[in-house]
């Protein structure tokens, strides 16, 4: 079972062990800045996967500094290690991950074969790493720093997230210590172990963080916050763990900016990490449960701005028999505060929630039809096992690339 750090004041085959749900489309695609974000992995996993065995005994190791505390294996992480060091500490917790996948073409049956990185989570065997590593796949293969193969199960993913969990046969493992990405800042030291071109196995490479909560926004507008670094992340680097100078995990390696074409300036050193304080949960989820479990209220909202002269989140849609249904909240609602703080826009309500806890009570402040109401919404439980946006590659002039 696994426990949660707390804060201190200040989210042979490839078994398919339940229904298959392939919900493809098409041109969904990291770009910003009118530059395509690449995706670092393999292009490989679809359908439903449910753990089938008992999940107690798991333990997870988290960095235990000044600003938190935890409930299990307690690991001191005040001193700051070297990139030797952490190296030598973590290179154990580093896997390849080998992916085979079998497409029919015209009658035609051909296999292609992908590389990406992951990282050990547990001592017992579960292993992260992004999902468009595994997405697609029919086989997969871990193989650990002492060169030991294991077939690998796929526990589950949220591909929102672009995350996955696998589980493997083993025990004693090295398992990594989570750190927390919230207390990341611009110019701090990091370093990313992995695989890069799936043939370089298990090199480190160094760099620093360039910027925080990074927005970089899918094509139908679904928008993710990344650490950027500075790093040399590259194809094979999908999934693997991005360290401070405590040893700690506080990211998951998953996307560079790059280009194809000759005429246009090369692009060097910017590569992106998942921060970990964003997904510990899902993933925590995922091996507890079999299925992402998120807090929700049941709205689609947008920035009020683009329709009003003040912030706050407008909402365009409300879930039937949702929690904000049942609260009483309406399409075209302006939600300006949540709890006595003002909110920006549809990002800021999204981070509250995601924030909040199942039950908890969210005291919305609404504008509706020129006055202010209050109306509380009781966060409920949404369960997913994976989204249907898929992490495909650009087609665009600028464009990156996936192995």
């Amino acid at each position: 079972m696994f426990h949660k750090k707390q804060e201190i004041n200040e989210n042979e085959s490839l078994p398919v062990l339940s229904n298959e749900i392939n919900k493809n489309r098409s041109n969904k695609r990291f770009i910003a800045m009118a530059l395509c974000c690449s995706l670092i992995g393999g292009n490989v996993g679809a359908g439903i996967m449910k753990l089938t065995e008992d999940n107690y005994g798991s333990t997870i190791n988290v960095g235990n500094r000044s600003s938190s505390i935890i409930n299990v294996n307690n690991v001191n992480t005040e001193e700051e290690m070297s990139a030797a060091e952490i190296y030598a500490a973590y290179v154990n917790s580093t896997v390849g991950i080998k992916t085979e996948t079998t497409t029919n073409y015209f009658g035609h049956t051909t296999t292609s074969a992908t590389a990406g990185s992951g990282f050990i989570l547990t001592a017992d065997g579960y292993i992260v790493t992004n999902y468009h590593v595994i997405e697609n796949a029919q086989k997969i293969q871990v193989t650990t720093y002492d060169n030991t193969s294991y077939n690998a199960l796929l526990v589950g993913y949220d591909e929102s997230n672009d995350i996955a969990v696998l589980k493997i046969e083993a025990e004693n493992l090295t398992p990594v210590v989570i750190g927390d990405s919230s207390n990341m800042n611009v110019g701090d030291d990091v370093v990313a172990i992995g695989n890069p071109l799936g043939e370089l196995t298990f090199s480190l490479t160094g760099g620093k963080v360039s910027a925080l909560n990074r927005e970089v926004t899918t094509s139908d507008g679904v928008t993710m916050e990344l650490i950027q670094t500075d790093c040399a992340i590259n194809s094979g680097n999908s999934g693997g763990a991005l360290f401070n100078m405590h040893g700690e995990v506080i990211g998951i390696t998953n996307a560079k900016y790059s280009t194809s074409s000759s005429s246009e300036a090369s692009i060097d050193n910017i590569g992106f990490a998942i921060p970990i304080s964003n997904v510990i949960d899902i993933i925590e989820s995922i091996i507890e449960k079999g299925y992402v479990s998120t807090p929700y209220i049941g709205v689609t909202v947008t920035d009020a701005s683009t329709q009003y002269s003040f912030d706050g989140a407008l909402v365009a849609g409300v879930s039937t028999n949702s929690p904000a249904q049942e609260a009483g909240l309406q399409e075209g609602d302006v939600i300006t505060a949540v709890n006595g703080e003002a909110i920006t826009g549809s990002g800021d309500l999204k981070s509250k929630i995601s924030s909040s806890e199942v039950s908890d009570i969210l005291s919305l402040e609404v504008y509706r039809n020129g006055e202010t109401i209050q109306i509380n919404v009781t966060v409920g439980e949404q369960n997913t096992t994976s989204n249907s946006s898929s992490l495909e590659e650009s087609s665009s002039s600028s464009s990156g690339y996936r192995n």
